[in-house]
This record gives structure tokens, C-alpha cells and sequence, in this order.
């Protein structure tokens, strides 16, 4: 009998905690997951990995996030997903590099890494085996990321800002953790962080490339409608149009968001503080 009541009562609770695989389907769009864990070539598995990414310390390459249980994250508990959204920790409890955006992503609220979590699991599993890093000497230490964490990394989620409206704060965390924007268009120091001082401030990505400026400082000239339409088309208002990255970027993510998330997307960069444009080299 006591069984049966507790059967009752906690069964509910159960139910809350798992995750909606089909929300989670949207956020995996919103966080750009498909540009890091696909290989860059035509037919490609999604999220099964591979997709290299040039820096100064030597080439990441994005790992299999299917559920395969030898090749990708098929073994993982929930557990060990949101310890490594949260916390950049491995399952064995070694440190993820920060190639991987998790400064940015340990900002996501609880049900948000429970919903991203059963998407991932609904995908096809694929056995694509993982690529290892080619890290330059002492870069590729796992051990060294400590430090870094300890100087350079703060675990969320990310809590509102009292300055900013409903709105507003629902663009900065898509722009902020979700969508981890800043990763590529903030500045860095000469250890691979950000410098928040500069947030969004533009500055050299991937493969040495210019990354823009999204504070008002550039984005000012530009009308509402004139960043509603690059975020869902790629073209500016002077007629030119993203290329490479950014044009996956918004093939992939601004252009699958909802009306409301774009919009509150835009608002936030409104009031973001404004960055003095970086000089040409």
C-alpha cells in the first residue's frame, strides 16, 4: 500500500523531469549545434562530428553527439550531458577545451539542457569515429584547463539582468548562452578567452577571419527591419550578403528562430554597450 502511494506521488514529478525532445529539436537549431558536429562536406551525417575548427593553439574538431554507444554519446547519462553544458567536464571528470563553447552555454537554464538532451537522443546513431585534437605543445593538456577555467570561467545559468525588460533578457541569453555569439565576435586575449570588456566587439574567428561588430557602435546605421532581414536572408542593406560561416550561421540558426526570439534578439542589441569598432590590420 505504501508502495502504491508513493507510486502516486512522486510518478508526476517524474514526468516533469524528462525533457520535450521536440522543444529541445528548436534549441539545438537556436544553439547552432549542426555547424560544430558536422563534417563540412556534402551529404553529411549531422552531429556526427568532424568539422574542423582552425585557432591559434592548433585544429579542434567537433565529436559525434549521436546516440551511438562506442562513437558518439550513446553511454552518456543526462547527467553527464549537463555536466559537460555546465561545467566543461567530461564524463570522467577530465576538462573539455573551451573550443567547445561551454563559458557560453553553462548559461542555459535547467530545462533547456534536459530538452537538448532528448533531441540528442532521438537522432540516428552514427559510428562515425571521433578526430583528435592537433593541439601545438602545451595546448593539447587537459590538466592545464583548470587553470584556465579558474582564471576565465564562471558556471551559470545565467541570471537576468534587473536593467533590461522581459524582452531584453530573452535576447541576451540567446545572444549570450544559447546562441553564444560572443564566442566568435568578441575579441580574445592571448589565452583563448573573451575579453568582456569588448562583449561582441568584433575581432579575428576562426581560420584568422575579421568577425564583426554587433554593438551599436556598427549596428546603429542599421534599422530594425534591416537586421530581421539580414538574420533571416543573409543580405545587408548595401546588397552584400554573408558568406562562409555566418551565412551557415543563418542558413542553420537566425533563420529557424520564431518571431518573438528574433525580435527579442534584436532588442538586446540594441542596449548592449557600445564597442569602438576594432582597426584594420
Amino acid at each position: 500500500m505504501l508502495a502504491a502511494v508513493a507510486l502516486i506521488v512522486f510518478a508526476p514529478a517524474v514526468a516533469a523531469a524528462e525533457g520535450d525532445a521536440a522543444r529541445g529539436s528548436y534549441l539545438a537549431k537556436a544553439g547552432g549545434c549542426v555547424g560544430c558536429h558536422t563534417l563540412a562536406a556534402d551529404n553529411a551525417v549531422p552531429y556526427a562530428g568532424g568539422r574542423a575548427l582552425k585557432t591559434p593553439f592548433g585544429t579542434f574538431y567537433g565529436p559525434n553527439i549521436t546516440p551511438h554507444p562506442e562513437a558518439g554519446i550513446g553511454r552518456w547519462t543526462e547527467t553527464d550531458f549537463s555536466r559537460a553544458i555546465r561545467r566543461g567536464e567530461r564524463p570522467d571528470g577530465s576538462h573539455y577545451f573551451p573550443a567547445f563553447p561551454y563559458p557560453s552555454f553553462t548559461g542555459m537554464t535547467d530545462q533547456d539542457v534536459r530538452d537538448l538532451w532528448a533531441y540528442l537522443r532521438t537522432l540516428p546513431p552514427s559510428d562515425r569515429a571521433n578526430q583528435p585534437h592537433d593541439l601545438r605543445f602545451p595546448y593539447g593538456l587537459r590538466s592545464l584547463v583548470m587553470v584556465w577555467k579558474a582564471m576565465f570561467f564562471t558556471i551559470g545559468p545565467l541570471p537576468d539582468d534587473p536593467k533590461l525588460n522581459a524582452v531584453q533578457n530573452r535576447g541576451r541569453y540567446l545572444v549570450n548562452a544559447l546562441g553564444h555569439c560572443g564566442e566568435c565576435h568578441s575579441p580574445r586575449n592571448f589565452l583563448g578567452a573573451t575579453d568582456r570588456d569588448r562583449l561582441l566587439g568584433g575581432g579575428k574567428g576562426p581560420d584568422d577571419k575579421r568577425i564583426p561588430n554587433l554593438t551599436p557602435a556598427r549596428l546603429k546605421s542599421w534599422s530594425d527591419e534591416d537586421l530581421k532581414h539580414f538574420l533571416l536572408t543573409g543580405e545587408t542593406p548595401d546588397n552584400d550578403t554573408a558568406s562562409e560561416s555566418m551565412a551557415e550561421v543563418v542558413r542553420e540558426t537566425t533563420s529557424k528562430l520564431t518571431p518573438q526570439d528574433l525580435d527579442a534578439l534584436i532588442a538586446y542589441l540594441r542596449v548592449v554597450p557600445a564597442v569602438a569598432q576594432p582597426e584594420k590590420k
